[in-house]
């Protein structure tokens, strides 16, 4: 699978590091990264792979970006990510929350890769890590209704690319935000109710479950209960780490 985890770089529409990104992996709950790693399995079968941008993110990174939101004064990245609408309207159009599902561990944001040189049986050189990125008619994290997965303006081909994405994902068990094509939450979720802050670092995928308890205790939106289970990185078949 491959990875363009944006929030660790300056390549997304806040132009900087994300606060609470401190290593470019991608955590998730482990029956998010199992599904995640089926859907890559299936999808491998048919010349195309899996591209993550953003999986669990920190409660810390969601409040980043709702202050970037309310600074009028930074545009800087306006022309790649919001060109045809007003940075004060971000909160009213619903493109910046104050809270975010990424932050209950079993949210990602992907998209398709098409793949060379597929061996017998479908196996592709390098893991499916290779490749380049299907057209979908619109990037990642571009804030425009044409973005929304059934968006009418985009043509046939990329019409198409969205489709089997939504397709391979909902095979698994993830659901579709009608309003970004490359978000999918998995269902059910295994912390409904609890938005995590433990920093994205590969060493915090592999902490224990204890450190996990206490991160939820501190930051759970609501009373959920007690919680069970950590975020992983996803599995190595899966090539999230």
């Amino acid at each position: 699978m491959a990875e363009d985890m944006r929030y660790a770089s300056e390549h997304n529409f806040l132009g900087v590091r994300v606060d609470g990104y401190e290593e470019g992996v991608c955590l998730l709950t482990r029956e998010a990264a199992r599904a995640l790693a089926r859907a890559q399995r299936a999808l491998l079968a048919r010349g195309f792979g899996l591209k993550v941008y953003d999986c669990y993110r920190p409660r810390r990174a969601v409040a980043h970006f709702v202050r970037w939101a309310r600074d009028p004064a930074d545009q800087r990245t306006k022309a790649e990510f919001y060109p045809r609408v007003e940075k004060g309207r971000l909160f009213e159009l619903g493109y910046i929350a104050e809270r975010s599902s990424h932050s209950r561990g079993s949210t990602v944001d992907v998209t398709l890769v098409r793949l060379p040189g597929l061996g017998a049986g479908g196996a592709a050189g390098g893991g499916g890590r290779g490749g380049h990125e299907v057209d979908m008619g619109g990037s990642f994290d571009l804030f425009d209704t044409l973005s929304h997965t059934g968006d009418r303006r985009v043509t046939a081909e990329q019409r198409a690319g969205r489709m089997r994405l939504k397709g391979a994902l909902e095979a698994v068990g993830f659901v579709n935000l009608p309003e970004e094509w490359w978000h999918f939450t998995l269902r059910p979720e295994p912390f409904p109710e609890t938005s995590f802050d433990v920093p994205v670092t590969l060493s915090a995928g592999r902490s224990t479950v204890g450190s996990w308890q206490q991160s939820a205790l501190s930051s759970r939106t609501r009373n959920s209960g007690p919680t069970t289970s950590p975020c992983t990185p996803a599995p190595p078949p899966a090539g999230c780490t």
